[in-house]
């Protein structure tokens, strides 16, 4: 029995294998491919490297403080960007939140997706880390790679925007994109949504995916929490409930975690890791500050009419924690449903308590719209 188990795992490894082969070698019709950079802006046939006679002559841009610049962009064919990547020479945290990325897609006035340029690229509270999952990577903390497919129909513009007081004075990138590609009439449009709460309100989830109307596919979310130590002291932070509301769920989901750590494969707590589906980049448990991410590849979330995603603030205490907690000036809320203030008086052996701390996401999600009203200028 044993060996027929192995006999069955092999093949099945092998099929797999076989098929990941077949899709590379596999040629198809009409598709071209072209890179867009600082030496082939528009990823014209036949015009790159142009400048100095062909001699690393425009390998990066400067970027001057509250300009725009084109990345990519193309018209009249539909295609399929396939890979990002860029690099700047100050990888600050006032460039990392102050870059902002947007992309649109078949003609759309509204971007499908508009975000801070760390948070983006998997690169949470403005600090930049090594890592690398399914969908983003960043080799050696210096660069950043994006792998996610992002079909079109008719046009796509890809822009990054300096909103900062200062010049980036050297900018690296390269869009890697096909054209020609034959996009059915299911496929999706890519949109990712960024939203920030410095103090999230007492008992009210953080929403990671407002409430969208449509067809599509939640991809997942980048994470980052900063603890509000001078309120909660050094408590447990992550007793937080993931909830995924979908197609007419009203007050409660269809779909719901058990724990801020569990959603992304953990438990009892939060270390550094990264995997290829679910991570976490920074702990930084002196400062209590920590950024994640969770990609629902293997275990796909559909929606067919509407889909919100929202986290709970919710805190853990026991022994010494409980007493420290007692001492806060303001008060403390038992986790429920009513605000019911914490009874320090009486005998306890743990708590749950609600909490007010400076959340942060990047959400990423398929639409079948190449706009949405939430990236509205």
């Amino acid at each position: 029995m044993n060996k027929l188990k192995i006999f069955l795992a092999a093949s099945l490894f092998m099929f797999a294998g076989n098929l990941i082969a077949q899709s590379l070698f596999e040629k198809p019709t009409g598709t071209q491919t072209r890179w867009a950079s600082a030496e082939n802006w528009k990823g014209e046939k036949g015009k790159g490297g142009m400048a100095n006679g062909g001699r690393k002559g425009s390998a990066s841009f400067k970027l001057p403080a509250g300009q725009s610049k084109v990345l990519a962009e193309t018209s009249g064919t539909s295609g399929m960007i396939r890979r990002i990547w860029l690099t700047i020479d100050e990888r600050t945290p006032e460039f990392l939140r102050g870059l902002k990325i947007e992309m649109f897609w078949d003609d759309a006035v509204t971007p499908a997706v508009s975000a801070p340029l760390g948070d983006f690229f998997n690169q949470g509270l403005g600090k930049m880390k090594t890592f690398e999952n399914a969908l983003f990577a960043s080799p050696e903390g210096r660069s950043f790679n994006c792998y996610i497919p992002m079909p079109f129909r008719k046009s796509m513009k890809i822009t990054v925007t300096n909103t900062t007081e200062k010049d980036v004075a050297m900018f690296f990138y390269d869009v890697n994109y096909t054209i020609g590609d034959k996009v059915d009439d299911d496929v999706l449009y890519f949109h990712a949504i960024f939203n920030q709460q410095q103090a999230t309100i007492l008992k009210e989830d953080y929403q990671i995916l407002p409430k969208v109307n449509g067809t599509g596919r939640y991809l997942g979310v980048n994470l980052s929490v900063a603890v509000n130590d001078v309120e909660y002291h050094r408590a447990w932070w992550g007793e937080g409930e993931v909830k995924i509301y979908l197609d007419g769920d009203s007050e409660f989901p269809t779909l719901c975690g058990t724990g801020t750590e569990d959603y992304i494969g953990t438990g009892w707590g939060q270390g550094e890791y990264a995997n290829q589906y679910q991570g976490c980049t920074i702990a930084d448990e002196p400062n209590f500050e920590y950024a994640f991410y969770r990609f629902h590849i293997p275990d796909p979330v559909y929606f067919y009419e509407d889909i919100k995603v929202t986290i709970q603030q919710i805190g853990f205490a026991k022994g010494e924690e409980i007493e420290k907690l007692s001492n806060m000036k303001g008060p403390i809320y038992k986790a429920g449903k009513e605000m019911v203030e914490v009874d320090f008086s009486k005998e306890m052996n743990y708590l749950f308590f609600e909490r007010s701390d400076n959340v942060t996401s990047c959400a990423y999600f398929y639409l079948d719209s190449p706009e949405s009203p939430l990236n509205a200028q």
